[in-house]
Formats: structure tokens, sequence, C-alpha cells
């Protein structure tokens, strides 16, 4: 069989709210890249969602970049948020797909600090309870699994270090109250859509974007149909249909440690 596209690879698992690359679709525009798929919202001035893989062929030894830029890619005459857009703001510039996910070269570890990939997040859900759940991730690879990940954000006002705000950058925008992850968990292998069973390990969180959130990120497991519900999105929708429910029904209960 043939190796899929790179960019099929990030959106394997479907396309949650069915975005398009139309500029029409201003608030769920789909931005594919060879390192991660995102829908994006004009309005919001941030994803809905992004969707990537993380495995032993993502992970290497490049150098964080830390260069959060412009996404250059949005349409003309869009505004684009800049790398200094939440100066001030009492909030992080939170990454969706992870910095550390996407080692293997300097040109992917870049391309996660495009301001497309970062949601205003409150300093604690993004240095504590995030950061848990993403090394978790990495963990789980190193073990000789593979996992793809969907994560989003809905909702108005978040509290970070200098309070409550609905809005950074003048307006242009907006913070989220809640931060979604879905992770569907394979040993290693191939043909990996053709391998997800009713017996995979599916963990879903949802977390509030404050800065009192608790670090272990375990305490917030959910299940994939709850967070469907509140964003209207349909996840895992490539998989089998009779799998995707006894899948998107359970709380995973894998102790985290």
């Amino acid at each position: 069989m043939p190796r899929i596209s790179l960019e099929e690879e990030q959106m394997l698992l479907g396309n949650p709210s069915g975005a398009t690359a139309e500029v029409s679709n201003a608030n769920n525009y789909l931005l594919s890249k060879p390192q991660y798929a995102l829908s994006y919202s004009k309005s919001r001035g941030t994803p809905n969602w992004v969707s990537w893989h993380v495995s032993n062929d993502w992970l290497g030894s490049a150098p964080r970049q830390d260069n959060f830029r412009t996404d250059v890619t949005l349409p003309e005459g869009w505004y684009r948020v800049k790398s200094g857009s939440y100066t001030g703001s009492g909030f992080d510039r939170g990454h969706n797909v992870p910095s550390a996910d996407r080692t293997k070269s300097v040109e992917d570890n870049a391309a996660t600090f495009l301001m497309t990939n970062i949601i205003p997040q409150a300093p604690k859900n993004n240095q504590e309870t995030w950061a848990n759940l993403e090394d978790y991730t990495r963990d789980l690879v190193q073990a000789g699994q593979e996992v793809y990940v969907i994560m989003g954000s809905y909702g108005v006002g978040g509290t970070g270090s200098n309070g409550t705000a609905k809005k950074v950058d003048e307006g242009r925008v907006t913070v989220p109250s809640r931060i979604w992850k879905v992770l569907v968990v394979l040993p290693e292998g191939n043909n990996d859509l053709s391998r997800i069973n009713t017996s995979t390990r599916v963990i879903a969180v949802n977390t509030p974007n404050t800065q009192s959130v608790r670090p272990d990120w375990s305490s917030y497991r959910t299940t994939v149909d709850a967070i469907e519900q509140a964003t209207g999105y349909d996840l895992l929708s490539e998989v089998p249909e009779e799998i995707q429910e006894v899948l998107e029904s359970r709380i995973d209960e894998v102790p985290a440690q």
C-alpha cells in the first residue's frame, strides 16, 4: 500500500467540523500543512481544532525554534495574529501542536510556532496541566505506541495571571473558556485506521482555561461524546460507526502514572 501523504496523515481520523479551504468559510477555514491540519476561525483569531499524529517519525533532536510568527498562508485581507498579540494579556501563547511533538527537523518545529496553532491559554493550564498531558503522550510513543491527537477550544472567557478576560489583542482574539483534547492510542504499525477497534484506547480530556486548573490532567477525563455535544463536531468520523459508538461513550480509566 502506498504511504499516505503527510497532510492525509494529520487528518486520518476525519475533519471534525467539515472545514474547507474556501475564503467564504471564514470561521471554519481548513489549513492543511505537512505537520498538522486545523480549522481556523477568522472571527476568533484562533483555531477551532487542530489534528496531528505523534510517532517516532516525528521525534528527533531539532531544537525548539521559539519563532512565534504570523501565518502568511491565511487569505489576503484577513487580520493575521502576530507574535506579540498576547503580550501583557496574562495569557500564554498556548500551542495546540506542541513544539516537542515536532522535533524531527527545524522546519517541522518552526511550523508549531505559527500563530494559527496558538490560543490564549491560562499559564497554569499551559505550563502544568497541558504540559503534563503532552509529556504523557510522548511517553506513550517512547513506549512503542503512536497517537492521533485532536485538540480544540470553545466558549468565551478565561482567567489568566491578570484576571478574567474575553478577548486580547484589542478585541481581535477570543479567549476560550474550555480547552479539550482527544487521543487515539495504537501500537506502532501500519494501516492505522483499519487497526482501530472497540478495544482501542481513547483518552478524552476537557479542562477550564483558568489559573485554578489542577495539574493532574487525568482528573478532567470525559467522553468523546461529551466533547462532541459541547462543540457540535463529529470526532473520529473516519472510524466505522459501530466502533465509534463504543469508543466515544467510554471514559478512559487507565492509570495515568
